[in-house]
Order: structure tokens, then C-alpha cells, then sequence
């Protein structure tokens, strides 16, 4: 490994490759941008499916999604060597695989949430309904995406190399964090069936049984990821130096992915009640103030990029503290 690798850029240099990358930035936030359509009708229809109970399906086009991006990843990148272009559309042709495969399914499935497009309407009452418990959620993910740009911009700091890797490494992260929010998304809908028909034992056991589930799974592929780390991210980059970055980023995310587990799998139980507000306080304080916070008063105290990629496990156990608080001592099971 490199003697320079994890020391921050400074100076005259740090600017130069800031500019480096600026063109491959803005040409990559252009293509992505093109694709986000796809990403918010899947969502839409991933709710249906969801809401009726098939959320085995969602679950399964979201990992169609995540291996087409992989796929596509590989051969526009290391195949034909397209490079930032190459990488944009990947997760634009696997957002629209995932969205293609739910409307395809909607259009056709024998059941009473078919999608008959001639007769979609806006329904008034129904939007207000919907806008109460989701914009909650809404105003979380826009602020957290706001703190991970800020975390961005610290791995920025380290150089292009450290950027790669930094990217490379997101790519494989979807194994873990996409079948963790398809688990959220599950047990809100179960919750939310549950709990509309009083039935507060299979609230219960619904929490204790994707809770399971999600831990098992995080440790399981957590611990093939880190094993396996160099020949993933050789994958997608033949340079050994990024490769190094990469992997200093496995080995603070792969082995604690659990905490993210039960922190979602706890917010998405409460979520289902209808209680929105609670985890998004609690997301929003662990994953976003705690974050920011951390990169303006802890990072300058390191010396390397561990300071920034340790951020992230110690943010996920902040947040899944107060999550098991509230769901021990709040009230959301309440009416």
C-alpha cells in the first residue's frame, strides 16, 4: 500500500484535483439526472406492491436492479471503457430495469390492484392522506442526502484515488443497504395492515421476526464483502491504489452493517403505526446534524480518511440508540 494513501490534499494540489474531476462531475450528475424518473416511478409502484402485500416483488426488482447495475458497470467500464459516462448510465439503465419490470407486473397481475391506465385519476382526500405521512419522510431523505454531500466532499479531500474507491465501494454497498430498505418498506406495510386491524401481537412479532432477518443478513454478506473485498472492487477499477481506498471503506462499513439493520427495521415498524415524525427526528439526528457536526468539529482531528469513513458506524449506532429508546419508552403503539 502507498505511504501517501489516506493523507489528506492541500494546497495548490487539492485544487487541482478538484478541477480534475469538476468535468466528469457535472457530466455524471447529467446523465444520472436523466434516469431519476425511473427511480420515482419504481418507488411509486414498489408502495403498490407493498401496500398489497407483495412486497416479495419489490424486493426482487430492486436486486434485479442491483445486479444490472453491476453488469452494466462492468462492461461499460471495464469493457468498453466509457469511464464516468459509463458509470451514469449503469444506475440509469438499472433504475429503469427495476421500474420496467414493476409497471410490466402491474399492468398484467390478476388482482385488485391492478394498474388500469385509462383510469387513473387524482384522487383529492386521498393525496392529502398520503402527503401527511410521507412528507416526514420526504424532508429526512432530502436533509440526509444534504449531509452525505458534505461527507462527499470530505472524501473529496483525499484525492481522486480516494474518490474512486470511495465510488467503486458504493457500488457493491447495495447489497447491503437496498435489501435493508426493501426490509423497512416490508414490515411498514405489514405494521400498517396489522395494527389498521388491532392486531398488536403480529405488530410485535412482525418487529422481533424482521429484525432477525435483517441482523442474519447484514452479518452474513457483510462478512462475504469483506472477505472477498479486493476481487469486488477489482470489478470495477484495475488500479491498486484505489483498491486500497476501497477496501479501508469495507472495513469500517462491512462489519457494523447491523446497526443500520435495526435502526431501519425499528423506524420502518414505528413508521407503519403512522407515527412518522419520531424516526424521521431520529434519522435526521443521527444521520444528518450528527454527521455534519462530526466533519466540522471531529474530522479536523484526524490525520487520514478513517476519520471520515469511521463516521458512518458510529452515526448508524448513534441512531439505532435512539431508536430502540423510543421504541421501548415511546408510545407509537398507541391510538
Amino acid at each position: 500500500m502507498s505511504e501517501t494513501i489516506g493523507k489528506k490534499s492541500s494546497g495548490q494540489h487539492g485544487m487541482l484535483m478538484t478541477e480534475e474531476v469538476l468535468e466528469d462531475a457535472v457530466l455524471y450528475l447529467r446523465i444520472y439526472s436523466g434516469g431519476m424518473v425511473f427511480n420515482v416511478l419504481y418507488n411509486m409502484m414498489a408502495g403498490i406492491l407493498n401496500a398489497a402485500g407483495n412486497s416479495r416483488r419489490s424486493l426482487l426488482y430492486l436486486a434485479a436492479a442491483a445486479f444490472t447495475n453491476i453488469f452494466m458497470d462492468v462492461l461499460l467500464i471495464a469493457v468498453l471503457k466509457m469511464g464516468v459516462a459509463g458509470a451514469a448510465i449503469a444506475t440509469d439503465m438499472s433504475q429503469a430495469a427495476s421500474c420496467i419490470l414493476a409497471f410490466l407486473f402491474l399492468l398484467r397481475v390478476p388482482a385488485d390492484y391492478q394498474v388500469h391506465i385509462p383510469e387513473l385519476r387524482l384522487n383529492g382526500f386521498m393525496a392529502l392522506q398520503i402527503l401527511r405521512v410521507d412528507l416526514p419522510t420526504g424532508i429526512q431523505n432530502m436533509v440526509i442526502s444534504l449531509s452525505n454531500i458534505l461527507v462527499q466532499a470530505a472524501v473529496n479531500g483525499y484525492g481522486t484515488a480516494a474518490m474512486a474507491g470511495f465510488g467503486a465501494y458504493l457500488k457493491i454497498d447495495g447489497f447491503n443497504i437496498l435489501p435493508v430498505l426493501s426490509f423497512s418498506m416490508a414490515i411498514t406495510t405489514f405494521v400498517g395492515q396489522n395494527y389498521g386491524a388491532g392486531n398488536l401481537k403480529r405488530v410485535k412479532k412482525g418487529m422481533w421476526v424482521t429484525l432477525g432477518m435483517c441482523i442474519i443478513y447484514t452479518i452474513v454478506t457483510g462478512a462475504l464483502l469483506l472477505f472477498f473485498s479486493r476481487p469486488a472492487l477489482g470489478l470495477f477499477t484495475r488500479d491498486a491504489t484505489v483498491i486500497d481506498f476501497g477496501q479501508i471503506a469495507m472495513r469500517y462499513f462491512c462489519p457494523f452493517y447491523w446497526l443500520l439493520a435495526i435502526l431501519h427495521a425499528l423506524a420502518g415498524t414505528v413508521r407503519g403505526t403512522g407515527k412518522t415524525v419520531p424516526p424521521m427526528v431520529v434519522l435526521l439526528l443521527s444521520l444528518c446534524l450528527f454527521r455534519i457536526l462530526w466533519i466540522r468539529l471531529i474530522l479536523p482531528g484526524f490525520h487520514g480518511i478513517e476519520g471520515v469513513y469511521i463516521l458512518y458506524p458510529v452515526s448508524w449506532a448513534l441512531g439505532m440508540l435512539l431508536m430502540i429508546l423510543y421504541t421501548w419508552k415511546g408510545k407509537w403503539m398507541s391510538a
